[in-house]
């Protein structure tokens, strides 16, 4: 009997555990707080300074004024691979008119295992072989990527209007379509 007094006593205390937790957690999200990895398009991008494969810094604050999609990714993750020809064809496309790709570089390793991937990759974009990644890569962490909101997985990508603005953010490989007309609707 005491037993199964315990159990019921256990079990109403979870309970009203798991309903005090719920309701914490509705009055935060009804607060305009945000889910992990989305966007605000009205947030400024954040203000953060990367490192380039020779030590150097490179603030994001460079580019205001440009399109810039921000592309998080690893040289083992698959589908980054997949979309780094598309990303080269953007670059290779919108560049003259004020928009770039930053790739940001998330390997562990750093510069170690990302310069020798850089100089020996090769992708075939329309048709044509041989293509070498054409945008600005630097390294990125997760101290960054927290800045951005935190990062779900690879790639993770978010445009940035040329006013400094978070326009759009993709978790997971990008829509070459769908891209390209949020490019071009920022370029305007």
């Amino acid at each position: 009997m005491k037993k199964a007094a315990l159990i019921v006593v256990t079990v109403l205390i979870l309970a009203l555990v798991v309903h005090r937790i719920d309701q914490i957690t509705r009055a935060k999200m009804s607060r305009g707080a945000k889910a992990p990895g989305s966007v605000d398009i009205s947030q400024a991008a954040p203000d953060v300074t990367f490192k380039d494969l020779s030590g150097g810094t490179v603030p994001l604050a460079q580019y205001r004024g440009k399109v810039v999609l921000v592309n998080f990714w690893a040289t083992w993750c698959d589908p980054c691979r997949r979309e780094i020809p598309w990303l080269i064809e953007m670059q290779q496309k919108y560049a003259s008119r004020g928009f770039t790709v930053l790739g940001v570089a998330m390997d562990e390793e750093g510069k170690s295992v990302v310069e020798p991937y850089l100089q020996t990759e090769r992708f075939t974009v329309n048709g044509k072989p041989d293509q070498a990644i054409n945008y600005p890569i630097v390294l990125g962490d997760d101290e960054i990527a927290d800045k951005f909101g935190g990062l779900i997985g690879y790639p993770t990508s978010v445009l940035i209007s040329p006013d400094g603005r978070q326009a759009r953010r993709i978790d997971g490989l990008i829509s070459y379509d769908e891209m390209a007309h949020a490019i071009e609707s920022l370029l305007r």
